[in-house]
């Protein structure tokens, strides 16, 4: 089993600030209950990837993970790159082309607390054309915010307004937190037969977690 440490360690050469966020994320967002819904072999992309938590750690957890992660933040994927470098992992991370995705098939998709920072008709978009990488068996996970308990999106919202208007941490220019409702039916109504559950029990944000699976 992949431990904290394993993982953390691997940003050992960046910087202060760096290594600071990335501690952060890693205690306030549940990336072992997302990675356990991923396959353990295959191609994975992790759209929004930011400084590579995940993608590390699916890399760390399976060497017959082959991952990429794509992101619009240069600084966080130079980050990302020298993390898996340092580990000698099997995981590339690039710049997002735009809307456009890495070619497919994949065989799995993960998007973790990104689509907030779209508008909502960009999102149910994202979504579908997700869905539309998959290879068959292919599966997608989103990772977002519940506008439920209230008082933890209420939370979520400020700590986010801060991060992304004030302090320019996350790149956005608005915040949409869609209920995960909707997410859900965009999966659903493009083929992908979708679970879900909440996943804020123990931390300070209303985590919710999407599954969606392409027939074989």
């Amino acid at each position: 089993m992949t431990s904290r440490r394993d993982l953390l360690s691997l940003y050992a050469d960046s910087s202060l600030l760096t290594r600071a966020h990335v501690r952060a994320r890693w205690v306030t967002c549940p990336f072992p209950a997302v990675a356990a819904e991923l396959p353990a072999a295959g191609r994975i992309l992790e759209v929004g990837c930011g400084h590579g938590l995940l993608s590390l750690l699916l890399a760390l957890e399976s060497p017959r993970r082959m991952v990429r992660g794509v992101d619009v933040d240069e600084e966080k994927l130079d980050a990302a790159r020298g993390a898996a470098v340092r580990g000698d992992l099997p995981a590339a991370f690039d710049v997002a082309s735009g809307a456009a995705l890495p070619p497919g098939p994949w065989d799995a998709i993960a998007i973790v607390d990104v689509l907030y920072l779209l508008d909502a008709a960009t999102q149910l978009e994202v979504v579908r054309s997700c869905a539309e990488h998959l290879g068959p068996g292919g599966t997608l996970v989103v990772k977002e915010m519940a506008l439920t308990p209230r008082w933890k999106a209420r939370w979520n919202e400020l700590q986010e307004t801060a991060a992304v208007k004030l302090l320019h941490i996350t790149s956005g220019s608005q915040l949409v937190f869609l209920p995960p409702a909707e997410l859900a039916g965009a999966m659903a109504e493009a083929g992908l037969e979708v679970r879900e559950r909440p996943l804020h029990k123990g931390y300070l944000h209303p985590h919710h977690l999407l599954v969606g699976r392409k027939p074989a």
